[in-house]
């Protein structure tokens, strides 16, 4: 595999307070790579600035060999982004929030509508197309969400938190389908969540970030390993490497709510 994501000393303050500190990693061509911490961490301040949504104050990276702070257009035709708070329009059909994202990448009407379509058919969501997205579960958002960041083929999906406020069975939806892209497409993610089961089965390499820089980083078992613990588990990893304990919860007004507080802690 080649490196799609790398960093150097990427860095961002507000003011007197530093977000995130001189970070540094490489993220492999078609690996599914997980980025955790407590709230406040800096998950989503880097995230942000990945997505070229938020500037650097200092450090470089780039996103297959495109520079982040010199090359924002071309680094934003080849990611996607599903971010924590609420994209969906509640007042459009699924079908029509996708056509809609499609015009922000000037897809032709018949390659938007070609690809809306499959999009929706692969999420799950093609009986769904023609409804109100407000009538939909939170899970079917999520993946409305995602089918909307693929609609132009990305190299890199990015990912902030994104089965935030969902329950279970509608979270381990929203996996399948994500698993199912990356074995169909190769196509890179790039994560942040708080469900270390999801990040233990799902991402071949974590990094735990804590207080704006990455206290550990490897595969989840070398992680688990680190500890000398047969029993370990991915949540004793991030206990111990941040000092701090997991807090972790619909329908289109849950999820909203669910993902404005999410947003203002993360």
């Amino acid at each position: 595999m080649s490196v799609l994501v790398s960093l150097d000393r990427l860095l961002r303050r507000f003011g007197t307070f530093t977000a995130v500190n001189a970070l540094s990693l490489d993220v492999q061509r078609g690996e599914v790579f997980g980025l955790v911490g407590p709230n406040g961490a800096g998950k989503s301040t880097t995230i942000k600035m990945l997505t070229t949504l938020l500037p650097p104050t200092a450090g470089t990276a780039t996103i297959a060999g495109y520079d982040l702070l010199h090359q924002q257009a071309q680094v934003r035709r080849i990611i996607g982004y599903v971010p924590q708070a609420l994209s969906a329009d509640g007042t459009l059909t699924g079908y029509e929030n996708l056509l809609i994202f499609a015009r922000l990448y000037d897809l032709s009407r018949r390659d938007a509508a070609r690809r809306a379509a499959a999009a929706l058919e692969f999420m799950g969501l093609a009986d769904a197309a023609h409804k109100l997205a407000r009538t939909y579960s939170g899970g079917m958002i999520r993946r409305l969400e995602v089918a909307q960041a693929l609609l132009h083929e990305p190299q890199v999906l990015f990912l902030d938190e994104p089965t935030v406020g969902l329950d279970p069975v509608a979270r381990k939806a929203v996996w399948q389908h994500l698993d199912e892209i990356r074995a169909q497409t190769g196509m890179t993610l790039f994560l942040t969540t708080h469900y270390m089961e999801e990040a233990d089965s799902l991402c071949q390499r974590v990094a735990i970030m804590h207080r704006g820089e990455i206290s550990a980083l490897g595969t989840p078992e070398t992680l688990k390993a680190s500890l000398g613990q047969a029993d370990a588990t991915l949540d004793d990893v991030f206990a111990h490497y941040t000092g701090a304990v997991l807090e972790t919860g619909g329908s289109f007004r849950d999820t909203s709510r669910t993902r404005r507080t999410a947003a203002r802690l993360g």
